[in-house]
């Protein structure tokens, strides 16, 4: 990342940003497919080094044939790794769902707790899932969830210099109103796959190119 770019032009302005995102993305959602909290849970571990196309294409057939805690956790793992083999990493991502689908049976009743603490503390889940889960299944503030997008469009917007998604996300806290936390990820997300793409920013027919202190820069990040 060129960050020395970043000191020749100020930040992106917060609210504008904001108030333009919301305009241009006024549907953005999460983009996992799921009919209840614990199907978001699965779908979001899944979710890693994934894209969320794939995981969307290997949840019905999964769902279809485990829909509950219960019946995850009783599934043999080999079922489960044959299903979302092309996930990837899928032996690691079997157990973990399995061992999650177990503790949420032991522990709440299979239910998932909607409390932070208790879901980074389930097999396969850190901050990033439980605040997707919070945030998108439940409708609970309790963070903003970092991913690569959302980390590439906040280093050039100026509104993080680090490449650390608790660092960014501490960051972003501190400039984002928290009634737009939630959907802020989704937006960041919208416009980096839309506009904003890693390799080749579409600079050009960018909405935000006027506020952005990247655009114009030959140095791109």
């Amino acid at each position: 990342m060129a960050k020395k770019s970043l000191k020749k032009r100020p930040p992106a302005p917060v609210s504008e940003t904001l108030r333009l995102l919301k305009k241009y993305y006024p549907d953005a959602h999460c983009a996992l497919l799921f009919e209840s909290p614990f199907q978001l849970l699965i779908a979001t571990i899944l979710s890693a080094q994934c894209t969320d196309e794939r995981v969307n294409q290997v949840t019905p057939v999964l769902f279809a044939k485990y829909p509950t805690p219960e019946k995850m956790a009783q599934a043999p793992v080999e079922s489960i790794e044959k299903i979302i083999h092309s996930t990837g990493f899928y032996k690691n991502k079997s157990r973990n769902i399995h061992l999650c689908s177990q503790a949420l049976v032991e522990l709440y009743k299979g239910q998932v707790p909607r409390e932070l603490e208790q879901l980074v503390g389930l097999a396969g889940v850190g901050r990033k899932t439980a605040n997707v889960v919070l945030g998108n299944a439940f409708d609970i503030t309790s963070g903003i969830v970092v991913d690569t997008h959302v980390g590439r469009l906040a280093f050039r917007f100026g509104w993080t210099r680090s490449e650390n998604a608790v660092v960014i996300e501490r960051e972003l806290a501190e400039i984002i109103p928290r009634d737009d936390w939630i959907l802020l990820s989704h937006w960041l997300i919208f416009h980096g796959r839309a506009v904003c793409k890693a390799r080749k920013p579409l600079c050009g027919t960018c909405f935000l190119a006027e506020l952005c202190p990247q655009n114009g820069l030959k140095d791109k990040v």
